[in-house]
C-alpha cells in the first residue's frame, strides 16, 4: 500500500509524461505483485520447503518489516540523489531480489531474498510519486499519481491471481521468475522514458521530523497500522481458509482472490470521494461495517456464494479506508509531506507485519481456520476507538478555535 505525497513538486519536465507514468506503473505492477502473491502459494510453498503454513506467513511478516524500517532510512538517504538514476538503482535490487526468491533452496533464504526485495518497495514508490507529479503541470498532478498506482491496484485484480494460477500449474517459484521478467521490462522503461534529469524538491529533515510529532499524527499512523493488521491477519491465511473451510480447488480460489482484487478497485475509487467529502467521519463509518462483516466471515466461509460476496464486500471497505488514512496523515503533517508519505507506507506494512504475525500465532495455538475472522474483526474495533478519539479530539479543537480562525481548520 503506498502514500502519496501533496507537497508542492517542481516544474514538469519537457515532452510527453505518458510514457514515464506508464513506465512506473509497470514497475508498481511488478512490486505489487510480489507482495501479496506469496499469500496465493502459502501451501505449496511450506509444502515444498517443509514449513508450517503459519511459519510460511512470516515471509509477508519478513518483506513488511523490511518495508516499514527500511523505508524511512532510503527515503532519506535518496532525498537529494538524481531521481532517475535512483529509480533504476532500486529496480536493480527489485529484479535480484526476486530472481533470489526463485531460486532460494531453503526457508531462511527465501526469507532474505524477501527482505532484500521489500527494501526498494517504500523508496520506490515514495520516489516514483515525487516523479509522476513532476512530469506534469500542477493541476494534473493528482491523476499523473494515480496512474501510476493504478500498476499497484492492477496487480491485487490480475497479478496476484495470475501469479497464484502460475504457482498452481508449474510450482511457487514460477510467479517469482515472471516478476523479474516484468521488472526487467519495467527497468528497461524507465531507462528509455524517463527524463534525464529531474528536479529533487527541497526536504527539510529536522522541520519534517517535528512536525511529525502532534498527537492526531500519531493517531493517523496507528489507525493505519491497525487497519492493515485486521486484514491482513485474516488475508494472509486466505488460500488454506478457502480451501479447508469453504471446500474449494485451487481454479476456485484464483477466482475468489480475484473477485477480492476487484473489491480493492472499486474501494479505491470509493476512498478518494469518501476523503473529499468527509474524512474521518468517513473513517468511522467504513470500521464500523467491517467489524460485523469480517465477524460474519466465520460463518460465510462455510458456503461458496456467501464466501464470495463477504470476500467482495471486504475488498471494498478494506481498501475505501486507504485513501482517507493516507490524505488523514498527510493532512495533519502539513510540514512534512514527503516524510509523512514515506512513513505511512511503512505504517501499513507494520500492520501486514503485525496481522500475519498475529493470525500465524493463532493458528500455532490451535485456532481453526474458520474462526480467524473474529480475530480481524477484533483488531478492527480497536480501529474503532482509535478513529473516534482522533474525531473527539478535532471536535474538541474546533470548539476552542476562535470563530474568525474557523477557515484555516483542515476539513473533517
Amino acid at each position: 500500500m503506498a502514500a502519496q505525497p501533496s507537497a508542492p513538486s517542481p516544474a514538469p519536465a519537457r515532452g510527453n509524461p505518458r510514457m514515464p507514468l506508464l513506465a512506473l506503473g509497470a514497475a508498481a505492477f511488478g512490486i505489487g505483485t510480489t507482495e501479496f502473491v506469496i499469500m496465493g502459494l502459502l501451501p505449496q510453498l511450506a509444502d515444498d520447503l517443509h514449513v508450517t503454513i503459519p511459519q510460511a506467513g512470516l515471509l509477508v511478516t519478513g518483506y513488511a518489516l523490511s518495508v516499514t524500517f527500511g523505508s524511512p532510512f532510503l527515503a532519506v538517504a535518496t532525498a537529494r540523489i538524481d531521481r532517475r538514476r535512483a529509480l533504476l538503482v532500486l529496480m536493480g535490487v527489485f529484479i535480484l531480489g526476486n530472481l533470489m526468491c526463485a531460486l532460494a533452496p531453503s526457508y531462511w533464504l527465501l526469507m532474505g531474498a524477501r527482505v532484500l526485495t521489500a527494501l526498494c518497495h517504500g523508496a520506490f514508490f515514495g520516489l516514483g510519486a515525487v516523479v509522476a507529479s513532476a512530469l506534469v503541470l500542477p493541476g494534473r498532478k493528482a491523476q499523473a499519481i494515480a496512474m501510476m498506482f493504478a500498476g499497484l491496484t492492477l496487480a491485487n485484480v490480475l497479478g496476484v491471481p495470475a501469479g497464484t494460477a502460475l504457482g498452481e500449474a508449474m510450482g511457487w517459484r514460477s510467479p517469482f521468475f515472471v516478476v523479474v521478467a516484468i521488472g526487467i521490462a519495467a527497468a528497461l522503461a524507465l531507462f528509455a522514458f524517463l527524463p534525464r534529469t529531474i528536479a529533487v524538491p527541497p526536504m527539510n529533515l529536522r522541520r519534517e521530523a517535528k512536525s511529525l510529532g502532534s498527537p492526531q499524527v500519531m493517531f493517523a499512523m496507528a489507525m493505519s497500522i491497525v487497519s492493515s493488521a485486521s486484514l491482513f491477519s485474516v488475508f494472509t491465511y486466505i488460500t488454506p481458509i478457502l480451501q479447508n473451510v469453504t471446500g474449494i480447488g485451487t481454479q476456485g480460489v484464483t477466482l475468489m482472490l480475484l473477485l477480492f482484487g476487484v473489491g480493492l478497485t472499486c474501494g479505491n475509487f470509493l476512498g478518494g470521494r469518501l476523503a473529499d467529502w468527509r474524512l474521518m467521519p468517513s473513517v468511522i463509518g467504513i470500521i464500523a461495517v467491517i467489524i460485523p462483516l469480517l465477524a460474519s466471515f466465520a460463518f460465510t466461509s462455510h458456503a461458496l456464494i456467501p464466501a464470495a460476496l463477504t470476500l467482495f464486500v471486504w475488498g471494498v471497505l478494506a481498501f475505501a479506508l486507504v485513501a482517507p488514512l493516507q490524505s488523514r496523515v498527510v493532512s495533519e503533517a502539513a510540514k512534512a509531506p514527503n516524510l509523512a508519505s514515506t512513513l505511512n507506507q511503512g505504517a501499513f506494512n507494520f500492520g501486514n507485519a503485525i496481522g500475519a504475525w498475529a493470525g500465524g500465532l493463532a493458528l500455532t495455538a490451535g485456532l481453526p481456520y474458520a474462526d480467524l475472522p473474529f480475530m480481524g474483526a477484533g483488531i478492527a474495533a480497536v480501529g474503532l476507538v482509535l478513529a473516534l478519539l482522533s474525531h473527539a479530539l478535532d471536535l474538541k479543537t474546533q470548539r476552542e478555535t476562535p470563530a474568525d480562525a474557523t477557515p484555516a481548520i483542515h476539513q473533517r
